[in-house]
């Protein structure tokens, strides 16, 4: 379990890749002091396994669904990523729950400036998942705990504080970019649990009218 907020910014020292399997040589040094070979790290907002511990950082492999469900696939020896270590048992909970498990990619539409702050517009590619992209929700983008501040249907937008977007891989957003997206795993549960109750035995899809004002909501 991770909670977003990313502890530093690593490099990608190189990369072996074999079809859609990656290993990834990853240079780090601020979250280095306690890592040990098993640990979980979130690069990009997805959860790598610590395969090796070497002197400039760590290795970790990366497997065929994970290419093909995050941006890990597009980086290049010198492409920054966010690093996170897993969250330890009793530590300040300042961002929100994050598995690591990516749900989707989704490309950057619009950077703009507002002041103090930086809006960055996201078009997901799955739009069929834009049931957990709520106005006020979290969502992870890259390993980034943000909030969602506006929703048009086929993007969201979030409004980035200066630390956070100096002291992660942000600070690079251009329009085109891949960015990885975590919805909010409460978000998901619900829906799910809330879907199969009312799909019961006739077996509808999903929570309908016909269905609350059965049940008297309606």
């Amino acid at each position: 379990m991770f909670t977003g907020l990313v502890e530093e910014i690593g490099s990608l020292d190189g990369v072996a890749r074999q079809g859609e399997a990656m290993v990834l040589n990853i240079k780090a040094s601020a979250i280095m002091d306690d890592v040990r070979i098993g640990d979980s790290i979130a690069v990009n907002g997805l959860c790598l396994t610590v395969t090796k511990v070497h002197g400039s950082g760590f290795s970790a492999d990366v497997t065929p669904q994970s290419y093909r469900h995050s941006n890990l696939g597009l980086l290049k020896p010198g492409s920054r990523v966010n690093l996170e270590r897993a969250m330890q048992a009793g530590g300040r909970f300042g961002g929100h729950m994050v598995q690591g498990h990516v749900d989707m990619t989704g490309t950057v539409r619009r950077v703009t400036n507002e002041q103090n702050a930086v809006w960055i517009d996201i078009v997901p590619d799955k739009p069929d998942l834009s049931v957990y992209i709520i106005p006020q929700g979290s969502i992870t983008v890259d390993g980034v705990s943000l909030t969602i501040a506006e929703t048009d249907g086929d993007s969201f937008r979030v409004s980035v504080i200066p630390h956070t977007f100096e002291a992660t891989s942000l600070s690079g957003m251009k329009p085109g970019r891949v960015v990885n997206i975590e919805c909010d795993i409460i978000g998901k549960y619900v829906h799910a649990l809330l879907g199969s109750r009312a799909a019961g035995s006739a077996g509808r899809q999903g929570i309908t009218l016909d269905t609350l004002a059965a049940n008297g909501f309606v």
